[in-house]
């Protein structure tokens, strides 16, 4: 199938399948934007609300090159209208409420009674409407022993034992080398907003949504802490599986791919390619464990193979066959590869300066309904006129708001 079948039967009246939901996104850094950035790249209307001094994510480096945009800001605040806000006055935290009357869905990932505080807390928000849906994201969740205390990206992945078994096996714990936990989180509580919303459609009750970094971890370790709670630790295995002999990543004369056998159906396959026909049903290789038995030598055969190929050559002649194998890319290779410009991951999206910068994309993609980067991350405030405007808010009270700092 191409592209243009696929979307043969597109909307382009609409942005997403979320059009008409309202949300309003008080987060900051990463794992609360990215739940509502998943919402906004579905259709929603999020309303984006930092303090006038702007998220704390707008200043970590680096900038985008060519302007003066941090990476993280213009990644997760996309396709967001942006509102300078601080709900820590009086005047900030009626207009907070004037906008959650109007909104479907609330997003917050500050220290467990951090929103309270201001006024602004599941418990405050339901009474003036029952039928929010009010999703908090922290490191521990909203109860138990840990919840009160900070918990960061690192932490999660730290205590979840995710840590535990990444790196290499003769290496220290290693963490992630993106936001894992942030994502997690994020991913699940866009997960969890949305099936809220369904139960709020069909009964018009609203509730709280609990997302802790820590039980997204959890949940996405593949089965492992159920073997840890029988008393099983996993090994450490690098870049390797305990199962899937040989996988790991090997060495080419231009560079590295990962290839991996998780079949004996793919040995069977490979051993000829590899030149050892006589091996594709021998006692000591031809299943799973067998292979596993014999790792090392695994290794080395379908190692030794690779290191007299290219990179292409490799992966058209495994793929060829059937067989697993990418390149080890980095960034900079992933950028240019045709697959993810057809898969549309990387948009060129233009900034007000009329510079374009290519954004990443959505990941999920729909037939009936297509999402899109819209629009580039807002400027600090970009918004604030026509969402105060929509309050009924003049021109004048808006003027005497920034003139008292509650709006930047």
């Amino acid at each position: 199938m191409n592209k243009n079948e696929f979307y043969r039967n597109a909307r382009n009246d609409i942005p997403g399948p979320l059009s008409g939901v309202r949300v309003l996104e008080a987060t900051t850094t990463w794992a609360g934007p990215m739940c509502a950035a998943v919402l906004a790249d579905l259709g929603a209307d999020v309303i984006k609300v930092e303090i006038p001094s702007g998220d704390v994510g707008r200043a970590i480096q680096p900038n985008l090159p060519g302007t003066d945009v941090g990476f993280m800001h213009a990644t997760v605040n996309r396709n967001k209208r942006g509102l300078s806000l601080d709900t820590r006055t009086d005047a900030g935290r009626d207009i907070f409420l004037k906008l959650a009357e109007s909104s479907d869905i609330l997003v917050e990932n500050f220290k467990v009674g951090t929103m309270a505080k201001y006024g602004l807390g599941y418990d405050q928000l339901s009474e003036m409407k029952p039928d929010i849906v009010y999703v908090s994201i922290t490191g521990w969740g909203q109860f138990g022993p840990n919840h009160e205390a900070a918990g960061y990206d690192p932490l999660a992945q730290a205590s979840s034992g995710f840590m535990s078994v990444n790196g290499s096996p003769d290496g220290p714990p290693t963490k992630a080398g993106t936001f894992l936990a942030d994502d997690l989180g994020g991913l699940h509580a866009a997960i969890g907003a949305m099936a809220a919303l369904r139960h709020r459609d069909q009964t018009g009750e609203g509730q709280h949504v609990d997302i802790a970094l820590q039980d997204a971890m959890l949940f996405q370790s593949n089965g492992l802490p159920t073997l840890g709670a029988l008393g099983v630790q996993p090994d450490r295995m690098g870049n390797e599986f305990g199962f899937a002999v040989p996988s790991n990543v090997y060495e080419c004369q231009d560079g590295s791919v990962y290839a991996g056998i998780l079949l004996d159906a793919h040995w069977a396959a490979l051993a000829p390619i590899i030149g050892e026909p006589d091996l594709a049903h021998h006692e000591s290789f031809a299943t799973r464990d067998e292979r596993v038995a014999n790792r090392e030598l695994c290794n080395i055969m379908l190692g030794n193979w690779l290191a007299s190929r290219t990179r292409e050559e490799a992966v058209t002649m495994l793929r060829t066959a059937g067989l697993p194998i990418a390149p080890v890319n980095t960034f900079p290779d992933t950028a240019k590869d045709p697959h993810v410009q057809e898969r549309d991951m990387l948009q060129p999206t233009t900034l007000k300066n009329g510079v374009s910068v290519p954004i990443t994309g959505p990941a999920a993609k729909f037939s009936r309904t297509p999402t899109r980067v819209r629009t580039f991350a807002p400027e600090i405030g970009e918004h604030n006129a026509e969402i105060l405007e929509s309050l009924g808010i003049t021109a004048d009270a808006q003027r005497a708001l920034s003139a008292s700092g509650v709006i930047g």
